[in-house]
């Protein structure tokens, strides 16, 4: 059995600590008037935005153009929710990518179960420990969600009632043409089910799982078997309606049919390199006394071959939309490359040509430092994907790495680890009775 230990779980509570304390410090020092507002403006080191700020003030102020006025006043409004939702967009942001960690795994467990895989089985409780994090994670994201429906913040701009209402002047015609699909209570239920499915099947493979430790049969796998296929099934038709909800629909103007492969292969990819990071920290400190070379090797090849899958996915994404140049298409990449160009680029160097640089050999898969080094740039680049997907519609030019950035990040790194480490003190780490356990015991490559 595990024994979690106590440097590890104070480790855990240490980054959990100083993460509210960064987060907590992102939410007060955000603006909260449009006077503060233009304190900020008038302070921008940006010298031309600043010039071109007063300029449009004094017009609007010394012509009594009420017009320019409205204009100015509805550009500081826009500008006070971009700086609003900085720190919620850094928590959304962090809370969905962990949460997204643990469903990949749990994805790659249940693929590993259909495909009655013969190598990993002695990996199964490392991923059980990783999925326990998806219930609390899920109940964290869904009350990120519920607050959003409840207008606490305006991540999502389709909720704003007065882009519906034909009268006003802030009426969109398009938003408006999707409100049937795109409104807050119909958008929260099908997050309930989609959470609930996911949790529903972590929860009964994990007990059927214990249960084939102590039966005298298979029926516990088989039943797995069967309920791994359904729930494939159940998650790749989920999997992509949530990538439109939570993370396409903060920009409500563009869509990619690419877009739920391409969010699919970013966090599965990462969910795979924490399994074998874990595996690795858990080899070093003597536990999983059977996994060896060949299963770090394996697992590295997953971490290779699903980084230039995704990369694969990010060319096609990108050069079909750019390559074709329709304006509602190729703004998305526009603002990415004008106003993100260091993380869009950035992440793109992070996510395929270091991976690939450093795991195309394949003496490189089973030395543990470089998987170790690869694996943290491979989960640092897909944190900036994911900040690249949602930062730029919410928080637009105001970006920078702060307070809110780096303690959300720390809190649920901190979370994870205790939730998950915890996880695996609860039952032995070695499966007994899978019918391949002792295929995967001698596996080598």
């Amino acid at each position: 059995m595990y024994t979690f230990s106590s440097k590890l779980k104070m480790f855990s509570f240490v980054l959990m600590i100083v993460g509210v304390l960064g987060i907590g410090y992102s939410f007060i020092s955000a603006p909260k008037t449009t006077a503060d507002v233009e304190k900020i403006l008038a302070a921008d080191a940006h010298a031309g935005h600043g010039a071109a700020h007063d300029a449009h003030a004094t017009a609007g102020h010394d012509a009594h153009d009420a017009k320019a006025h409205a204009e100015h006043e509805e550009h500081l409004k826009h500008v006070l929710h971009q700086l609003k939702n900085k720190p919620w967009a850094a928590v959304y942001v962090a809370a969905l990518f962990f949460m997204l960690i643990s469903l990949g795994v749990l994805a790659f467990y249940a693929i590993q179960n259909v495909a009655q895989a013969g190598w990993s089985p002695v990996l199964f409780r490392v991923m059980q420990g990783l999925t326990a994090y998806l219930p609390v994670g899920s109940v964290i994201f869904f009350i990120l969600l519920v607050l959003s429906a409840f207008h606490y913040n305006h991540l999502f701009v389709w909720m704003d009632s007065e882009l519906l209402d034909p009268k006003n002047i802030k009426y969109d015609k398009l938003i408006a043409n999707k409100s049937g699909y795109l409104n807050e209570y119909f958008w929260l239920i099908r997050a309930a089910i989609f959470l609930i499915g996911w949790n529903l099947y972590r929860y009964f493979s994990r007990k059927n799982c214990l249960a084939q430790d102590e039966a005298s049969d298979n029926s516990f796998y088989k039943k797995n078997f069967k309920m791994s296929a359904a729930f494939l099934v159940f998650f790749i038709v989920t999997e992509s309606i949530m990538s439109w909800d939570w993370i396409m629909s903060v920009d409500p103007h563009w869509f990619s049919t690419l877009f739920g492969w391409y969010v699919f292969a970013s966090f599965f990819v990462s969910g795979i390199t924490v399994i074998a990071l874990t595996t690795l920290y858990l080899k070093s400190k003597g536990y999983l006394e059977y996994v060896n070379t060949s299963h770090i090797h394996d697992l590295a090849k997953f971490m290779f071959g699903i980084s230039i899958f995704w990369t694969y996915l990010w060319f096609s994404q990108f050069m079909l939309i750019w390559y074709s140049n329709i304006p509602e298409e190729v703004t998305y990449f526009v603002t990415r490359i004008e106003q993100y160009n260091l993380p869009f680029f950035g992440m793109l160097a992070l996510n395929f040509i270091f991976p690939f640089l450093i795991l195309i050999n394949t003496d490189f898969k089973r030395i543990t430092w470089i998987i170790v080094m690869g694996g943290v740039v491979i989960l640092f680049g897909h944190y900036i994907d994911f900040f690249n997907m949602i930062m730029p519609a919410t928080v637009g030019d105001k970006w920078f790495i702060g307070a809110g950035e780096i303690g959300s990040l720390l809190f649920f790194l901190g979370l994870f680890i205790l939730v998950v480490f915890t996880a695996l003190t609860k039952s032995p780490l070695l499966p007994k009775r899978n019918p391949f356990i002792e295929e995967s015991k001698h596996f080598h490559y």
